[in-house]
């Protein structure tokens, strides 16, 4: 049996179903897109690897950047500085070692006295050991701890205050804390423990502080690298290459191990590059990731499925 309707009974239908969009909604979403003309933020670690990669990338984002990272890599900041710059946007160097709070919040004054108000905050400096877990001594826990966890904790707290200060965070554009995990934030490697641990460190804290941060609309995520072609990866297949080559009494080249776990381990086939990295920092860090938070979202080419 077929039914029959009339135009008209069709035509009120019609009319009386709600509209899946209204121009209201066009209005908000692209005063959300275009919510500043200048953005800012910080990027610790930046002078090299994967924190270099981020802020080159955000420069092409339309970005001011304070590039941070220790005195020792002093040269590099300003190498990336003159790149940051050559991207037609404006960019400050700032020395500071993110396991001391008072330097972390010098670096934030700086950069909002070069560069204006703080957007942004990119706590992405960090470092490795590689260890058998029965050898490390007190001092390697601390040390990894102090950079990688109470580092990320600095970053997030102070520029958090810096934001809340300013009052220039909204519902409509939140501004953003973003971290450096890890793949072992999920899984450990063996002989990278305290190193896994202390990504594991970040992820929770990550969390805890999108719950917190959420009424003062900013958002809080982590971004969890796999294998990556940085000089950190050259020391973690060095070293697991020694205690391989160890096990199995036979020299292991360099590059060797990293291959392996490519072959193995990497469902895409091949190693990361920063600049994967530096796209997922990207949307982290824009108006299309607003509703977002509390998240670990990993880049590692289909090692880690969560």
């Amino acid at each position: 049996m077929v039914t029959r309707l009339g135009s008209r009974a069709v035509w009120h239908a019609a009319t009386s179903i709600r509209p899946l969009f209204n121009p209201s909604q066009a209005r908000t979403f692209a005063s959300t897109l275009q919510r500043e003309d200048k953005r800012t933020a910080i990027v610790t670690g930046a002078s090299r690897g994967i924190g270099k990669a981020i802020a080159l990338r955000l420069a092409q984002d339309g970005y001011n950047l304070c590039i941070n990272d220790v005195e020792a890599n002093k040269q590099g900041i300003d190498q990336v500085v003159s790149q940051v710059k050559a991207a037609g946007v404006n960019s400050v160097g700032a020395v500071g070692d993110v396991s001391d709070l008072s330097q972390v919040e010098s670096v934030i004054q700086k950069s909002v006295k070069e560069l204006g108000p703080l957007n942004t905050m990119i706590a992405n400096a960090g470092i490795a050991q590689v260890k058998p877990l029965l050898d490390l001594t007190t001092e390697d826990f601390e040390r990894m701890f102090r950079i990688n966890v109470f580092g990320v904790q600095n970053c997030y707290s102070a520029a958090a205050r810096q934001i809340i200060s300013q009052g220039n965070a909204t519902a409509d554009a939140p501004c953003k804390l973003l971290a450096a995990a890890s793949i072992v934030a999920f899984k450990p490697f063996a002989l990278l423990s305290h190193y896994s641990a202390s990504k594991w460190a970040v992820r929770g804290l990550t969390q805890a502080y999108a719950m917190e941060m959420a009424e003062h609309h900013i958002t809080v995520n982590s971004y969890a690298p796999g294998i990556v072609g940085t000089a950190m990866w050259d020391l973690i297949d060095e070293e697991l290459g020694k205690k391989r080559g160890n096990d199995l009494g036979q020299i292991i080249k360099k590059g060797e191990t990293i291959k392996k776990y490519t072959d193995e381990l990497i469902a895409l086939g091949r190693v990361s590059v920063p600049e994967d990295v530096a796209k997922l920092v990207s949307f982290l860090a824009g108006p299309d990731s607003d509703y977002i938070t509390g998240q670990c979202q990993v880049v590692d080419g289909g090692i880690i499925f969560t």
